[in-house]
């Protein structure tokens, strides 16, 4: 199965069945032992002139020569290799799982898992926080949006790609882990943090009256499995509501982003029917273009969208196209800036490949990777407000009252 996603947490392609075939094909050595020949899969032939006598001379010798041979695991041996020729790539998106790692990311994906619930991702090589999910450990812990992870149980993550730093912080529940990080008084504090069955919330909504006005206030965490449904249920309860909603904000604060299909799907509550949302441009130049298939049925209502640093990937792609085609206002602080899209594949023995496939781009053909999208209304916040700011509470979130300002 393939899923097209656009999630900032890094996984990897699994190329084993055609670097398994490069071998068999180019393979020069007529000595290679049983042991290697068993890894072989059957389709032969398939890649052509490229030359593995280096990597078969290194495999070799490791086995004749290893000091510990109980310490050598033929498919761990395997994996290692295809996730170093991923890595070679140079992309932090595009990443192999070997069958543990797929089954965390498929649990995410599903919306549920153990951790510490904070999603990561490298940016400027260095791994740093997206965005801590609401009531986990990171979250209660201080952990901020923006927030660098130096270390993992005192292990610098100098180098370590983000798939391997959440393999790392994740563990068996109830135990331990500590992490050193750095907020933007450039002051590193270590954190430790118990692990807990994380499950994310995807969608939630709530009336706020003020000044007269009913306005829907709808949070939406993260793009997973969950969110159509969820949101769809929030839709519905919105058009019963009594009093009747006089407007919408709509909180895309700290969504790290998910199914890039749930992104379209959602923009469909508010763009007409056949109006553009995203585009894809390929490698080779090809395009495709996603349009709205909705019914716009919010269009009705006036509308404002919140955005900050943890604002990345699906959610870029929704404020990009409800600011691009609906002319929304965004208000709060720059978005992430993840513009590249993967496609996720699930293959033999449980392992799964994240391939970056794709640049995408708003409907006025901006590609925000690197650089983010910035807001219509700036609401920068101090780091005593990013500390104690509770989404949705109007006694501590700043934003949100300028949204709500703005709607009037």
């Amino acid at each position: 199965m393939i899923k097209r996603i656009s999630l900032p947490l890094t996984i990897v392609i699994c190329l084993a069945l055609g670097f398994g075939a490069g071998i068999l094909y180019t393979n020069r050595d007529n000595s290679t032992p049983a042991a290697v020949e068993q890894l072989v899969n059957q389709d032969a032939g398939k890649v052509q002139n490229v030359d593995f006598s280096l990597f078969w001379k290194v495999w070799n010798d490791l086995e004749a020569k290893y000091v510990d041979k109980s310490k050598l695991d033929t498919q761990k041996m395997v994996y290692g290799a295809i996730q170093g020729m991923v890595n070679s790539v140079g992309d932090p998106y595009t990443v192999f799982f070997p069958p543990t790692q797929a089954q965390q990311f498929a649990q995410e994906i599903s919306g549920a898992f153990g951790g510490v619930g904070m999603e990561i991702d490298i940016k400027d090589n260095v791994l740093t926080v997206i965005a801590p999910l609401p009531d986990t450990p990171a979250a209660k812990a201080g952990i901020l949006a923006g927030d660098k992870i130096l270390k993992i149980n005192g292990v610098s993550t100098a180098g370590l790609a983000a798939d391997d730093a959440v393999s790392q912080i994740r563990g068996k529940i109830g135990t331990k882990v500590t992490v050193t990080m750095e907020g933007s008084d450039n002051k590193p504090r270590d954190i430790t943090m118990t692990r807990e069955t994380i499950n994310v919330p995807t969608v939630v909504w709530k009336m706020i009256n003020q000044n007269g006005k009913n306005i829907a206030y709808i949070q939406a965490y993260e793009f997973n499995d969950n969110i159509d449904g969820q949101f769809k249920t929030a839709v519905d309860a919105i058009e019963k509501s009594n009093p009747k909603a006089d407007g919408i904000i709509l909180d895309l604060r700290n969504n790290p982003g998910g199914l890039l299909d749930s992104a379209i799907n959602i923009a469909g509550y508010f763009v007409q029917k056949g109006q553009p949302v995203v585009s894809e441009v390929f490698g080779d130049g090809t395009k495709n273009v996603y349009t709205s298939d909705g019914n716009a049925i919010l269009t009705k209502y006036r509308t404002v969208i919140l955005v900050n640093g943890g604002s990345a990937s699906a959610s870029e792609i929704l404020a990009g196209a409800l600011h691009d085609d609906l002319h929304l206002k965004l208000i709060g602080e720059k978005t992430f800036g993840k513009g590249v899209v993967q496609e996720l594949e699930n293959l033999d023995a449980g392992a799964s490949f994240k391939v970056t496939v794709a640049r995408w781009f708003t409907p006025s053909g901006i590609n925000i990777q690197l650089k983010g999208i910035e807001p219509d209304i700036s609401v920068p916040l101090t780091d005593d407000q990013k500390k104690n700011i509770i989404f949705g509470d109007l006694s501590t979130d700043p934003q949100l009252q300028k949204a709500l300002d703005t709607l009037k």
